[in-house]
């Protein structure tokens, strides 16, 4: 039994572990395209059941390294950093401008989005309603819109964002 699942332990954690590290320095830099999320979050199950068989069949090695001060050392410090990392003392009331101004905005009117781009909020229904987009009332806010529309805030605000640039609602000016 261990002989057939040794021959594929190692190259599925092999495998699996080119996946989640490039699919995670993709998602590091922002870079999401195609099925990198779904791919990263779900895939890294399987690179977790590989190392844990492959750790299983090879346990006789795995132990070996708890008798070296400098095996134990790099892996005492990888527990460390885990254990910190969960903990919610570090940066807990540190959030990203940019999700702190989209919030703002998805729980914000239509009618305050379309004066904050500088346009008539007509003009944003108008938009939308060419994406395919229903709005009632210029008054309800973007999560409201997003919401009857079965649509993310973000997709929403997204189609307002990049279709007010590229009709040059938004012009750059810094006023």
């Amino acid at each position: 039994m261990s002989t057939t699942f040794k021959s594929w332990a190692t190259p599925l954690a092999i495998g699996t572990f080119t996946i989640a590290a490039v699919s995670g320095l993709l998602i590091f830099f922002d870079i999401e395209i195609g099925l990198i999320k779904p791919v990263h979050k779900w895939l890294s199950w399987l690179f977790i059941s590989s190392v844990i068989l492959h750790t299983t069949l090879h346990w006789k090695q795995f132990t070996g390294y708890f008798s070296k001060k400098s095996a134990l050392c790099i892996i005492g410090s990888a527990l460390i950093i885990t254990i910190g990392s969960v903990l919610p003392i570090f940066g807990e009331h540190e959030e990203n401008p940019g999700k702190i101004a989209a919030h703002a905005l998805a729980s914000s009117s239509l009618e305050t989005v379309a004066l904050v781009i500088k346009t008539k909020p007509e003009r944003l229904v108008e938009q939308l309603g060419k994406s395919g987009i229903l709005v009632k009332d210029p008054s309800l806010t973007i999560q409201q819109i997003a919401r009857s529309n079965r649509k993310s805030e973000r997709e929403i605000l997204g189609t307002i964002l990049i279709q007010a640039k590229g009709s040059g609602i938004i012009n750059g000016d810094n006023d």
